[in-house]
């Protein structure tokens, strides 16, 4: 990774530095993650569970008012894991996801909310977006 300050960024959407609880679901089961950054067209987590690169996921969140520019809302998203790397300690995988498609959600459907995954992400977390 180049550290120059002049590089070019390839990429094609605005990346939001977001740190909030996610619902994760695949293979018939759900588990609970935890945000680092999103954009129009990804989202990056992690979460204690091994997801295999190329597996289809579905995952369930409420989208932050900065990034909606309206009310928070809660959304379901769907698309599939581009990479995924185990963490310094071991413990927790950071998965890359690439969206494909995504839907608002009823304002009244629940949305399974998770607390933080450990304390360690709780030191990082920030109180809304950061454009990155």
């Amino acid at each position: 990774m180049s550290t120059d300050p002049n590089r070019l960024e390839r990429r094609g959407a605005q990346r939001f530095e977001v740190h909030m609880p996610l619902a994760i679901h695949f293979d018939e089961r759900t588990v609970p993650a935890f945000t680092q950054d999103l954009s129009g067209r990804g989202i990056f987590f992690y979460v204690e569970t091994a997801l295999p690169e190329g597996a289809v996921v579905e995952l369930t969140f409420t989208m932050p008012s900065e990034i909606t520019l309206a009310e928070n809302m809660p959304v379901r998203c769907r698309g599939r894991v581009l990479r995924a790397s185990a963490s310094q300690a071991g413990q927790r995988s950071g998965i890359a996801v690439q969206l494909d498609s995504y839907e608002y959600l009823p304002a009244g459907e629940p949305i399974a909310q998770f607390v933080r995954v450990s304390v360690a992400s709780a030191a990082g977390a920030t109180s809304g977006p950061v454009p990155r």
